[in-house]
């Protein structure tokens, strides 16, 4: 067992805000500070590794001292009290170049980890939590290949990180889907309309899949199987004939796509050209095109009869608020795991949740693979919706594939 010292343990958030962060970084500065670890929380992400300068005599901009009063004050709420940012230091726009390193790196795109290193020494830390998607997870396995020591927890509410079966957020991401599906319905209801609801997922149709075998949804379309629009019309058209309220209900991954449309991001829709660090464009507005397609093929499949939509974009509702209880529950053991896997001495890891039991992984497994739906085994292609069947044995969240 490695005895803690003067020792400093670093924690950082990246990407995307999900509700549950908080919670995982006050287990880890509880247990920390009890074990005489000093906390460091770095903000913004892997911003605050970039940003500081060595030379500036007060670091807490960038790097805050973390205190139990601190961490119990915000510890239950949603969002990440750190705040974070989407940047890579391995790829920084010179235009995004801190002022005090214009003069050494003129590049049009720029690699920072050696200030990252200088920092994170500068600061004393020993052990870096970054806590993250696979996007923030991937610089923190390019840290560990150059000697950082670095332990990995899991957060997206897509759900997409592989290694592991959960990611903190998600299940707070599934509640409120549901939740506000149920408010919207009335509406759709009232109107005898479709309801389209357009929900996170890039590349992968967790958050669609699982509201939807919840019975949020008559149907859904995903990023793993391109669908076929005439086929989604006549299927709400009779979802909502044989609704008593003449109403019938879509989720609409935002990275779904139609059948014959191009591979890859191309055949996404965007609501800009502008793209992040790691070259995501925002995705945005497919639930629109279905919204109008539905509209407009309707009478194909009612006799003539044009239906309208209720049309929702879900965007940020579903991520912030405060967590559920898994999501509270789920961030405090992560923490505390990250933390006895510091006790033991170990690093490069990944916690994680397989199998119903926390444990933990290589951490360079957020590189190696993608956690995508298997569309054999959870989704029927010609009912555009999950399969339900043979659930004896699955996981908690059914269809996991870490």
């Amino acid at each position: 067992m490695v005895r803690a010292g003067d020792r400093t343990i670093g924690i950082l958030t990246g990407g995307g805000d999900v509700p549950g962060l908080n919670p995982a970084i006050r287990a880890v500065t509880l247990r920390a500070l009890r074990e005489g670890y000093r906390v460091l929380g770095i903000r913004r992400g892997w911003a605050g590794l970039v940003d500081l300068d060595r030379d500036a005599a007060d670091h807490t901009r960038h790097a805050l001292p973390l205190t139990e009063e601190l961490v119990n004050e915000v510890g239950h709420a949603g969002g990440t009290f750190l705040h974070t940012s989407r940047t890579r230091p391995s790829a920084v726009k010179r235009a995004d170049v801190p002022a005090h390193l214009a003069d050494r790196y003129t590049e049009e795109v720029n690699d920072l980890t050696p200030e990252v290193l200088a920092n994170l020494e500068h600061l004393g830390v020993d052990t870096l939590i970054p806590i993250g998607g696979d996007d923030t997870l991937s610089y923190g396995v390019r840290l560990h290949e150059e000697g950082v020591n670095v332990v990995g927890i899991p957060k997206t509410m897509d759900n997409d990180v592989p290694g592991t079966d959960y990611c903190i957020g998600f299940s707070t991401c599934v509640t409120r889907t549901v939740e506000l599906t149920n408010r919207l319905r009335t509406s759709a209801g009232s109107h005898e309309r479709f309801l389209v609801l357009e929900v996170f997922g890039r590349y992968a149709g967790y958050t669609a899949m699982l509201p939807a075998m919840a019975g949020a949804s008559n149907r859904c379309v995903i990023p793993e199987h391109r669908f076929d629009m005439d086929r989604l019309t006549e299927l709400l058209c009779e979802d909502r004939d044989e609704n008593p309220n003449s109403y019938s209900v879509v989720l609409v991954s935002e990275g779904a796509a139609f059948e014959g449309a191009a591979s890859g991001d191309d055949d996404m829709v965007f609501e800009g050209t502008a793209s992040d660090a790691y070259g995501h464009r925002k995705l945005g507005g497919i639930g629109d095109v279905v919204a109008e397609e539905l509209k407009r093929r309707s009478p194909q499949y009612t006799g003539g009869e044009t239906v309208n939509v209720v049309n929702q974009k879900l965007g940020y509702l579903v991520r912030s608020g405060d967590p559920d209880a898994i999501d509270s529950l789920v961030g405090m053991a992560y923490g505390n795991t990250a933390l006895d896997l510091i006790l033991q001495g170990e690093s490069g890891r990944l916690v994680c949740l397989q199998d119903g039991r926390y444990d933990h992984a290589p951490l360079e497994v957020v590189t190696a693979s993608a956690k995508r739906v298997d569309v054999d085994q959870h989704y029927n292609r010609d009912r555009l919706r999950p399969h339900y069947q043979s659930f004896e044995g699955s996981p908690l969240f059914i269809m996991n594939n870490s």
